[in-house]
């Protein structure tokens, strides 16, 4: 006896008596894709296919899962009695979420239709989801559908989350014509999808929603212009996102930080520093703006770091000015990184009397792995604090081993 007639007697073994562990195992050997092709694994198709529903039907949460993998690599043979599972308002819920993943998972155009159908027509929000995420791995094949879900206030934000999911050029239609929608959250899904396509219908779509009366989609708008530094002159973007800086939302400031940051260049640099030293903005959005000073990578940046060090009197802002020049890795810049550092110590800058700063400057210098701070850091083990002289330490030794 061969060995797929031996694992289709053990099959339904298993099956008679109810040990599904050991079908699944069975059912799991039987469509390998070395087996799959078998003859005798091709003649009995239909069977497995009886036997890997019934575990379905019948199993645990985690027979199920395992089970609908092998229901998948049956095809489309699986089609119809999935669409009847899903289609059956009696059976257990759980049960027709599966059928609903596995169809999607066969992306086939013939389960579009039925998965439409149980998104107008159940009660089920959960059920609804698990669809409506199933139509949106099936790529092109589904936008023709997606795009008609549109049209109903019920479905619109469901059918715009899967679009956006679907990161193909055919989206960009349907989703510009939910971009002005009553709802706040298919407005922010359509921006968010739309920012990842270079389509130049896209940009003033994104400029104009920097005004939208919602936080998320003014976010959802700063953040996908933040990804077009291409654009940072054609658009005059600094000048159009610098308001956004000061927005009565602080997701949205904090997303504008981060868009300069990655728009770069020197008025960025220059907006960034403004909303570091205006009044009244959050200690944590001044952290956020001084990591960004550094990841705009100009030597500004840095300058505008040194002003700050002197203009600020809060120590957690020295801190974490002395921390992220240590990270500085352009080789550009780690030479006034280093200098920034040096002369805080050389001149006695304040946060040098604070011993957890003093240790942040030996350790910065030690990443930066300039020479220069071979004296200063030697200097340092003297330091009365233990902690300042470990780290002034650790620095020369990490020095050592780069130069």
């Amino acid at each position: 006896m061969s060995n797929i007639n031996q694992l289709l007697v053990q099959a339904q073994a298993s099956y008679n008596a109810s040990d599904w562990s050991s079908l699944i195992q069975c059912l799991q050997q039987l469509t390998q894709q070395e087996d799959s092709e078998h003859p005798e694994s091709l003649k009995n198709q239909e069977y497995l296919l009886e036997l890997a529903l019934s575990v379905l039907e019948t199993g645990d949460f985690q027979q199920r899962w395992e089970i609908a993998k092998v229901v998948t690599s049956l095809g489309t043979i699986a089609i119809h009695p999935l669409i009847d599972i899903l289609k059956d308002e009696d059976a257990e819920e759980e049960l027709r979420t599966y059928a609903a993943r596995i169809l999607g998972d066969l992306k086939n155009p013939n389960t579009i239709a039925p998965l439409m159908e149980l998104l107008k027509t159940d009660e089920s929000d959960e059920l609804k989801e698990i669809a409506a995420t199933a139509l949106g791995q099936m790529g092109s094949v589904a936008i023709a559908s997606l795009t008609e879900l549109l049209a109903q206030e019920q479905t619109r934000l469901l059918a715009t989350r899967m679009l956006s999911y679907i990161r193909q050029k055919e989206t960009i239609a349907p989703l510009l014509s939910v971009v002005q929608d009553s709802q706040i959250a298919v407005r922010a899904v359509a921006i968010e999808a739309l920012s990842s396509f270079q389509d130049n219908h896209v940009p003033p779509v994104l400029l104009n929603a920097l005004n939208d009366v919602a936080a998320p989609v003014r976010r959802e708008a700063v953040v996908g212009l933040g990804f077009r530094p291409d654009l940072r002159e054609t658009l005059d973007l600094v000048a159009k996102l610098q308001p956004r800086l000061y927005d009565i939302n602080q997701d949205v400031c904090r997303a504008t930080v981060v868009a300069l940051s990655r728009i770069s260049g020197e008025a960025a640099a220059q907006q960034l520093f403004q909303f570091l030293m205006s009044p009244n903005v959050p200690i944590l959005l001044q952290l956020e703006a001084i990591r960004a000073l550094t990841w705009v990578r100009t030597l500004s940046g840095l300058e505008y770091l040194q002003q700050a060090l002197h203009q600020l009197q809060l120590p957690t802002v020295w801190q974490e000015i002395v921390t992220v020049l240590g990270r500085v890795s352009d080789t550009t810049l780690t030479d006034k990184a280093a200098e920034i550092l040096l002369e805080m110590l050389q001149q006695n800058h304040p946060g040098v009397e604070i011993a957890s700063i003093k240790s942040a400057i030996a350790l910065s210098l030690g990443q930066l792995g300039k020479k220069q701070a071979i004296h200063t850091l030697t200097q340092m083990l003297a330091d009365k604090d233990a902690q300042v002289r470990l780290h002034a330490s650790a620095a020369l030794k990490k020095i050592s081993l780069t130069t």
